[in-house]
């Protein structure tokens, strides 16, 4: 039987978690805290109270997780602002990466500005799509054929997007042949991310897909981000534009992934 902590030593505990990995949740707090359910709430409580932290569905995460006017953000470039970058480059890798799905089959489309340059080339295809990004339900609601799904979760305003990186939901009763989705950043060590929710949420979703499809414009080859998402072996095919360096293509192709490269 693990030994009580004081006060000051769950606080200590709880906000070394929360600097390690940026949010926790309830479940794991209760496994690492000794503390019994209600003395732990009173504790989440008190240090929301303080302004070290903020208790949202499922978990906390850090103050700055939200804005002054109680909604929440994430780390990274807002989608207003990425959407028009390397456009011609996004719009010919989001056709690219609508010829790989098949007739009839279920995907996962992760929220993302080259993602929902694959919107335009569905229809034909009678999808079942389950999404996270609203922009992408907004563009599918337009098509007759395409099936449209979204996961529970919170609305992150300035991405556009759900997320729930916790443990249950409705997205479990969901399987794809294939997610797509964009990163921050790719190195040799894997996808980045910027956020750890939204690495959270994603790693979720991985679970769901026998296959990755990552689409990125090849900026993302010379960018950095905090978060490491999964290693480049967990990705089945990538999809980028002519603007990659030889260094780049031949650091995909030696992780085993397929490298489709379209022309801009």
């Amino acid at each position: 039987m693990k030994e009580k902590m004081h006060a000051t030593e769950r606080d200590r505990a709880i906000l070394t978690l929360l600097e390690e990995t940026g949010f926790v949740s309830f479940r794991e707090l209760a496994r690492r805290v000794s503390a019994s359910p209600a003395t732990l709430r009173r504790d989440l409580e008190r240090l929301q109270d303080d302004g070290k932290l903020v208790r949202v569905r499922g978990g906390v995460q850090p103050i700055g997780g939200v804005d002054s006017s109680g909604g929440f953000h994430l780390q990274g470039v807002p989608f207003h602002e990425n959407i028009n970058r390397n456009r011609s480059a996004k719009e010919a890798i989001g056709r690219a990466a609508a010829d790989l799905c098949k007739p009839g089959e279920a995907i996962i489309l992760d929220g993302g500005s080259t993602t929902l340059q694959m919107c335009p080339h569905l229809e034909p295809l009678r999808l079942q799509v389950l999404t996270n990004s609203l922009h992408i339900v907004s563009a599918l609601l337009q098509q007759q054929n395409t099936g449209v799904s979204i996961p529970g979760g919170v609305v992150f305003r300035e991405q556009n997007i759900v997320l729930d990186p916790y443990e249950e939901d409705n997205v479990q009763s969901f399987h794809a042949s294939r997610m797509f989705l964009g990163t921050a950043a790719v190195a040799h060590y894997g996808l980045m991310q910027s956020d750890i929710i939204l690495v959270q949420a994603e790693r979720k979703l991985f679970k769901q897909v026998d296959e990755l499809v990552v689409l990125v414009d090849s900026s993302k080859f010379s960018a950095s981000a905090g978060h490491v998402l999964c290693e480049l072996s967990k990705v089945h095919t990538l999809v980028t534009d002519s603007g990659i360096d030889d260094v780049s293509a031949k650091m995909v192709e030696d992780s085993g992934v397929k490298l489709i490269v379209v022309d801009v």
